[in-house]
């Protein structure tokens, strides 16, 4: 294992035909790689299936489209279908194929991980706004969260995670400044790993916190029902309702928390002490649960709203509808037995959609 020299004034860390890689290669046995192949080609499948059907729920319904809510869903989904896309192609480029290119095609590509994951995370942040508002101030959401604010937060998010994310291609990288190079990531300055590390802590502290404060105002309304004692079957269902709430929001904040905390815990150890083999790998491992959180985003804030499950499952009806429509053609002749077919599938779409709000 070749150790990696991290100097400011080191000539060796970098080159305009190839990038000097060799010291933050940790996976030096084949089970290791399979594995970790094995690992992203899995969860990158899934993720990319999950989120894409995500999208295109949204997308091909006009009633969705212009929900505030359903906006930064879509953002969500977009960006883990991106971090999906683009890490696991990266990750096993890189640590299974040892392949990094030249200086600019490696930066373009760590550029593409870094903005998937921040804006991920940005998404996240804006979702837990809009429910803050929504629990907090119900009566005023719909005049504060228009579709326009929506989207303007959107691109602001966008823009932003975009240029931090590709400031180290545009050269703020220890290539061009006299700065230290991080162990975790070749061409990546310390200084630029600690900024982005402060961001990322940031947007998890105020997605938590405003979780948090949502869990607190269910706990409160649960606690005052039953101390009024209110049997009213409208005042069970809210209870019902606020315990679902606290129930779902607690697993959002648990797996945010598991998923990113080994990663982050890690690098921020890499700026104070040197990292040996074994703790490189760790990390390595460990990066993969941004992966994780990604693959599981889709499942905690889309499929298990209502109005999107209720749209899979007129989906998946169609398809059986569509698959039985394919197996009576070789048995049944003639159009009008077709045509009666068709019409029986477009009714039990839409008594899908009727009966939709008693599941």
């Amino acid at each position: 294992m070749n150790q990696c020299d991290t100097d400011s004034n080191s000539s060796k860390r970098c080159s305009t035909q190839g990038i000097d890689i060799q010291c933050y290669l940790i996976l030096n046995s084949n089970t290791q790689k399979i594995f970790i192949a094995t690992i992203c080609i899995i969860m990158g499948a899934l993720c990319i299936l999950e989120n894409a059907l995500v999208l295109s729920m949204i997308l091909t319904s006009s009633r969705l489209r212009k929900k505030p809510s359903y906006l930064f869903i879509s953002s969500l989904a977009t960006a883990d279908l991106l971090a999906s896309l683009i890490f696991s192609y990266s990750f096993i480029d890189f640590h299974v194929y040892h392949s990094a290119g030249t200086l600019a095609v490696f930066l373009f590509k760590l550029g593409g991980v870094t903005l998937s994951f921040t804006a991920s995370l940005g998404s996240l942040l804006l979702t837990a706004f809009d429910r803050y508002i929504c629990i907090h101030k119900p009566s005023a959401y719909k005049v504060m969260v228009t579709r326009q604010r929506a989207l303007l937060a959107l691109t602001i998010m966008w823009v932003s995670t975009t240029i931090i994310s590709y400031l180290p291609l545009m050269g703020v990288n220890c290539c061009s400044f006299e700065v230290t190079c991080s162990e975790l990531f070749p061409l990546i300055g310390n200084r630029y790993l600690s900024s982005w590390i402060v961001l990322v802590v940031i947007l998890i502290s105020a997605i938590i916190f405003s979780y948090c404060h949502i869990l607190w105002k269910a706990h409160r309304h649960t606690s005052y029902m039953k101390k009024q004692n209110i049997q009213a079957e409208k005042g069970q269902a809210r209870v019902r309702l606020d315990i679902m709430l606290a129930k779902t929001l607690a697993l959002v904040l648990m797996v945010l928390i598991v998923c990113w905390s080994p990663v982050l815990i890690l690098m921020i150890h890499s700026l104070i002490y040197s990292l040996d083999a074994r703790t490189k790998a760790v990390f390595a491992f460990c990066s993969t649960l941004c992966l994780v959180n990604s693959m599981v985003n889709p499942i905690l804030y889309a499929l298990r709203s209502r109005e999107l499950r209720h749209r899979l499952i007129r989906l998946l009806r169609k398809l059986r509808c569509l698959k039985k429509l394919s197996d009576s053609q070789q048995e049944v002749d003639g159009t009008e037995q077709n045509m009666a077919f068709e019409a029986t599938c477009d009714d039990t779409v839409c008594d899908t959609e009727v009966s939709g709000g008693n599941l």
